[in-house]
């Protein structure tokens, strides 16, 4: 058996820091449905506590003047402490109303601790609005210091010793307020990059979904339409011959057997490689075929002609393509001549034409001698033939041109070429 591991102290210290997460969550998600319930809470305390000092004998420990009315202590602890309620809403106001307060407070020596709930709303100031409203919120909380040290000089310490702590504490409590400012925001800005990461994820799986249905719709296009007109093709030539010609009619039948097994083959091979059936990955694997190439144009010619459409080729080069462009040329080749077999009419003819050039280079001919049928005519609503053909063509930067045959030339011509490839 192996030993085992020990666990890192900060895996260890994991699930704690969830649990403060978590419970800090929740405390500020309860503290933004019900705002006012927190603030008056906290008010509650702070106003509790400055009573309790102002009712007792603990204000007169740091008094200048410990002779001061308790009445006037009450009414100035009062105001030092209930505008803590606006903290948040208003604390630019807050703060102003404090003011005549904490410089009663200060000229008539009671010098009450509850004018530190200055630096709370110093705090939200410096987190909740613009950081220019700091030079007149340290003004207003050390005014009250300038006052007590004009009046009663240096019984509390020495003035630079007192405006200084004074200083101090308001830099603290501002400095804090701007590092929880900048965490927020640094937290906003991450919240807000993983939601555009998200809908950009989503988009990209969409965006791969639309390419892989076009693709298969490109696939199933170039499967069931050649095969179908080829079917048709030797059923109508079949039926003809039927009365005159058994023998040949029987050829056709053969042809459309083959023909029509080679189709399902290929839709078998498909639906197999899209069937989701066995998620666990048990299932039997799917009959897996490789994309017909340029190899397989001898047999897609043979069949084309069984359908009753004589096609001549002609080629010039080396065939010296990747499998890619290869692919795109013989369904070019294959949807030209499917055309062919639909639109161009009886006693018609096809002729191909395909020229190899250096770095993969190609350029394709195919050309018929029926009826030059308007462009409509060819490309149905709806269809998949000519659009299929250019989004082949344009994955490698080709050009495809398709129509009529120029006077006094009469059928269809399909034009495309691949450029070389780029170097990589």
């Amino acid at each position: 058996m192996e030993p085992v591991k020990p666990v890192p102290e900060d895996r260890a210290a994991e699930p704690v820091t969830e649990y403060v997460q978590r419970v800090n969550r929740r405390i500020r998600a309860f503290d933004h449905r019900h705002p006012l319930l927190w603030d008056l809470t906290l008010t509650g305390f702070w106003v509790l506590a400055a009573l309790v000092d102002g009712t007792g004998d603990g204000w007169r420990s740091v008094a200048h003047d410990p002779g001061v009315p308790v009445g006037l202590v009450l009414v100035l602890s009062l105001a030092l402490s209930v505008p803590v309620v606006w903290r948040r809403s208003h604390p630019r106001g807050a703060l102003l109303v404090t003011l005549p307060a904490a410089l009663v407070s200060a000229w008539s020596g009671a010098a009450l601790q509850a004018a530190l709930l200055q630096l709370l709303l110093v705090h939200h100031i410096a987190l909740r609005l613009p950081l220019r409203n700091l030079w007149w919120a340290v003004a207003v909380v050390a005014a009250p210091t300038c006052v007590s040290v004009a009046r009663y000089g240096d019984s509390a310490g020495s003035w630079n010793q007192q405006l200084g702590s004074q200083l101090v504490a308001i830099g603290v409590a501002a400095l804090i307020g701007i590092t929880v400012r900048t965490r927020r925001g640094y937290t906003e800005a991450l919240e807000d990059r993983a939601r555009r990461l998200e809908t950009e994820r989503d988009q990209q799986v969409r965006l791969a979904a639309a390419a892989e249905r076009a693709r298969i719709a490109r696939e199933m296009h170039d499967i069931i339409g050649h095969n179908l007109s080829v079917i048709t093709g030797l059923a109508d030539g079949g039926r003809y011959a039927a009365a005159k010609s058994p023998d040949r009619a029987a050829q056709a039948l053969d042809a459309i057997g083959t023909t029509s097994r080679q189709a399902l083959g290929e839709l078998r091979r498909l639906l197999d490689v899209l069937r989701d059936d066995d998620q666990d990955g048990t299932g039997p694997e799917p009959e897996l075929a490789p994309q017909p190439a340029l190899t397989d144009l001898a047999r897609l010619l043979d069949g084309v002609r069984r359908a009753g459409l004589p096609v001549r080729t002609s080629v010039k080069g080396e065939p010296a393509l990747p499998e890619g462009r290869q692919l795109t040329l013989y369904r070019v080749i294959q949807e030209a001549l499917t055309n062919t077999l639909k639109h161009a009419g009886p006693d018609a003819t096809a002729h191909i034409e395909l020229s190899y050039g250096s770095g993969g280079a190609a350029t394709l001919t195919v050309t018929d001698t029926g009826r030059a049928a308007p462009l409509p005519s060819r490309t149905p609503s709806g269809g998949r033939g000519l659009p299929g053909m250019r989004e082949r063509t344009s994955l490698y930067g080709g050009t495809l041109e398709a129509g009529p045959r120029p006077a006094p030339e009469q059928g269809w011509r399909v034009h495309l070429h691949l450029p070389e490839e780029s170097p990589q």
